[in-house]
């Protein structure tokens, strides 16, 4: 055989089995005859059609499969228009076929709106045949005795189903528990009354219907552990008491203040009427110098003025000095 020849019949036979290839990728003969088998009805033209609208036909093909076997009935159409909403056709199925075999009414648009919300759909029919226990963080509480209480709760939920879709999840549930317990220890008249019965912060806080407008059915509330932390009443007592102190001992400042102002004051004044004295008695000589040129003052005058005060002064000096002088000589009589 000639090179060109062996060359044409290569040729021929690549482009033979990319052919196939190609006819097989469109038209997935063996996907069709296992879904015959298993008792779909799809014809080939669907399953090329698929392909052409990007749709993967082994995932719609072996999905139908799933749910023929289980005795469900889905539409194909409806799978199809899931997938190209960006849904887990999946998951849909399998939260399908879960919810059947519980007994759980649950239908074909429910399934999928709640996973379009961005909810694991399987795991909410799971949840709902296995309820989940949540723990709940550290809560902090203060009795009316003013004794800190902390507690931990373990809150068993179980999906609803048909609040799945605008529901509140698990964060919402722990905050109105957490919540449920404050007000519940908050209410309680002593902290010993809640350490002895705990379960009374248990059946408030059902009382309250924390579960409505949310994605879960509480089932019941655990309290799991209740530990003592700090005597809050007596701190804010304390506080308080210092705080009345610092107030006291600021306005005794400010009088102490206000009375040295008041001190400084009155020496001011005393010092001015020294001075105004001492202005006055430096009027008393031109006073008697003028009464001298005008004549109203002589000479002997002035000489019994100068005796008067001379007898004033020693008669002063006599009083200041007279009991220091007794005592002296009263306790030399005593020695005699």
């Amino acid at each position: 055989m000639e090179q060109p020849e062996v060359v044409a019949f290569l040729a021929i036979g690549i482009g033979s089995i990319f052919g196939l290839w190609i006819i097989f990728y469109f038209i997935p003969v063996g996907l069709w005859f296992t879904a015959l088998l298993s008792g779909v009805r799809i014809s080939l033209i669907q399953l090329v059609f698929m392909r052409w609208r990007k749709v993967p036909p082994q995932l719609i093909v072996r999905s139908m499969i799933s749910a023929t076997k289980a005795g469900l009935k889905v539409n194909r159409d409806e799978m199809e228009a899931h997938f190209l909403a960006g849904g887990n056709v999946v998951s849909v199925v399998n939260a399908l076929i879960s919810a059947d075999k519980a007994n759980i009414a649950l239908d074909f648009k429910v399934a999928t709106a709640i996973d379009l919300a961005g909810r694991d759909v399987l795991q909410a029919v799971q949840m709902s045949v296995n309820p989940k226990v949540i723990d709940t963080p550290p809560v902090t509480a203060v009795a009316k005795d003013g004794i800190q209480l902390i507690a931990k709760a373990r809150v068993t939920v179980r999906a609803n189903i048909k609040q799945l879709v605008g529901g509140a999840g698990e964060e919402t549930i722990l905050a109105r528990v957490g919540e449920g317990v404050v007000s519940s220890i908050g209410s309680a008249a002593s902290h010993k009354s809640v350490l002895e019965n705990p379960d009374t912060i248990s059946k408030l806080v059902l009382d309250k219907g924390l579960d409505s407008g949310t994605a879960f059915e509480i089932l019941s509330i655990d309290i799991a552990d209740i530990d003592i932390g700090k005597n809050i009443g007596a701190v804010l007592q304390m506080d308080q008491a210092n705080a009345d102190k610092n107030i006291a001992q600021a306005k005794a400042e400010e009088r102490r203040a206000m009375a040295v102002a008041v001190e400084q004051e009155m020496k001011a004044k005393a010092q001015e009427a020294r001075a105004n004295v001492i202005q006055a008695e430096a009027e008393i000589p031109k006073a008697m110098a003028e009464a001298f040129r005008s004549g109203n003052l002589g000479i002997m005058d002035y000489y019994k003025f100068k005796n008067i005060e001379s007898d004033t002064r020693m008669r002063d000096s006599i009083s200041d000095s007279g009991p220091k002088s007794g005592r002296k000589g009263g306790s030399d009589m005593s020695k005699k």
